[in-house]
């Protein structure tokens, strides 16, 4: 969208002071309770009309106003106001069922399908604000029988249409159906699902979620991830896609480079949608764990299920085992680190990928402890230029990943540092550099050039964006105000 500039040298009679010479984009009103200088701007939102958003939250919509009134940058607090609702102004696509029960599917952003880990990613933040919002609840309620319909639908599908109306990748050479958008087998496809549907239960106490179809679906889920720790043969998933992307295909006629069966769970793919080097991906396997104790507490406190609970808990306990026996380096520079990828050889790779789980984020979805030295150590190599996929340029410095490729950082790694850290210089660099490297938007983007930050991937990409407002009122929320305010 473009902007007409102005350029104002006077003292407002509501007593704003502006600055000479700053230049501002056009709005309807100019009523702010304090200077406007250097960096800050006063911007136009870049939400749709009201009568153009997808859902309308009361509950959400005051949370906007109530941080924007704490936010004295107003760039910041409009670029709060633009990402925070973008997931329902833009991607939720609500219904009724045809049993009566709430459906929600969700776009990714700018590609129409429903990925099972970012429509979970997409509405975890406002989870907190269903119980003083029925609507709210409802829609978040239809996501996750949405999610259950479409892991008993294919559990290792990564994406799915609305409907059974094929799709693009259709000729992949897999066990494609016409439901399915894309079927990359991910771990976290599986626990993203569950983290969602755990956190609403206990934010809620609602259980109508947990009916057939999640016994059904939380069936599957075993099933998938007991046959991809391949301990009896290759299990019998398989990928292969003509394509001049290596990582967009599979190895070894679909199969993947070899394991040795030792407890962990393949990945054919990472959350990149990017195929693993060696399949046992790490921080999926960590995410695997703590979603599977998160499915027993449900299934014994709310099914009845010890049955079903005990298989989860076994199969965690013993995934944690193996990843503390193989998913470890000591390495001669940073101690003792999680490696991104193992497979049970003796072959690790070190590096760190930015989409969620990576090995930054798993302090930030609770699958580590962030006080864990291993963690800590970790997190100290991968915002290093010993990280491979680490990128330092003229306007930032960020994690990256061959999804994109070469000198493109992801603002979701900056966001993962700034969700994972003690500091406050930290954090308040993480929130400049996202605030100057939006290319003026006003939203987040999948990835950035390192030299040039108005050189973006994905202008639609609805996770990151919701993802910024997440970790805005996080701080708001941890007493981080004046940390906030102090930005200039």
């Amino acid at each position: 969208m473009k902007k007409k500039r102005i350029y104002v040298s006077a003292m407002i009679a509501s007593g704003i002071i502006l600055c000479t010479g700053q230049a501002f984009a056009t709005t309807s009103t100019l009523t702010l309770p304090h200077a406007v200088c250097q960096s800050d701007a006063v911007h136009k939102s870049n939400r749709p009309d009201v009568d153009k958003r997808l859902f309308k939250s009361k509950a959400i919509e005051k949370e906007i106003v109530l941080i924007q009134k704490l936010l004295k940058n107003t760039k910041l607090s409009w670029m709060f106001a633009n990402c925070f609702p973008n997931t329902l102004d833009t991607t939720v696509h609500f219904s009724m069922d045809e049993n009566g029960k709430p459906d929600t599917f969700v776009y990714t952003g700018d590609i129409h399908a429903m990925w099972l880990r970012d429509s979970g990613a997409q509405v975890y933040p406002y989870i907190a604000y269903a119980k003083n919002d029925k609507q709210l609840k409802q829609l978040l309620a239809g996501v996750i029988n949405r999610q259950w319909k479409c892991i008993n639908i294919d559990p290792y599908a990564n994406a799915f249409n609305m409907g059974p109306t094929g799709s693009d990748w259709d000729k992949d050479e897999t066990d494609m159906k016409p439901e399915l958008h894309e079927r990359k087998w991910e771990i976290d496809s599986l626990c993203y699902p569950l983290r969602l549907a755990y956190q609403y239960w206990k934010e809620t106490g609602d259980t109508s979620v947990f009916d057939e179809a999640w016994i059904k679906a939380i069936n599957a889920i075993l099933k998938t991830f007991k046959e991809q720790q391949r301990k009896e043969d290759k299990g019998p998933y398989h990928f292969a896609r003509v394509t001049d992307r290596a990582l967009d295909t599979v190895t070894n006629g679909g199969w993947g480079n070899p394991v040795k069966p030792v407890g962990l769970i393949c990945s054919t793919f990472r959350p990149s949608d990017d195929a693993t080097t060696f399949q046992f991906l790490v921080p999926s396997n960590f995410f695997a764990v703590s979603s599977l104790r998160k499915a027993a507490e449900i299934l014994t406190a709310v099914n009845n299920r010890g049955d079903i609970a005990e298989q989860c808990t076994s199969l965690a306990n013993e995934v944690e085992t193996a990843l503390h026996k193989y998913a470890i380096y000591d390495h001669p520079k940073y101690g003792k680190i999680y490696a991104f990828e193992v497979d049970g050889f003796g072959n690790q790779l070190l590096m760190d990928d930015s989409n969620a789980p990576s090995l930054l984020s798993m302090a930030y979805l609770g699958t580590v402890d962030s006080n864990d030295p291993i963690y800590q150590n970790t997190r100290r190599f991968v915002w290093s230029e010993d990280n491979p996929y680490f990128f330092k340029g003229k306007v930032a410095e960020g994690i990256g990943g061959p999804h994109v490729g070469y000198d493109m950082i992801w603002p979701m790694s900056i966001m993962m540092k700034a969700f994972t850290s003690k500091d406050d210089a930290e954090i308040k660099w993480c929130i400049e550099t996202l605030m100057k490297t939006d290319a003026n938007t006003g939203f987040m983007h999948e990835s950035f050039d390192k030299n040039n930050a108005s050189n973006y991937t994905r202008s639609w990409f609805a996770w990151a964006n919701t993802l910024f407002g997440e970790l805005i009122i996080k701080l708001v929320n941890d007493g981080k105000v004046d940390l906030l305010n102090s930005i200039q």
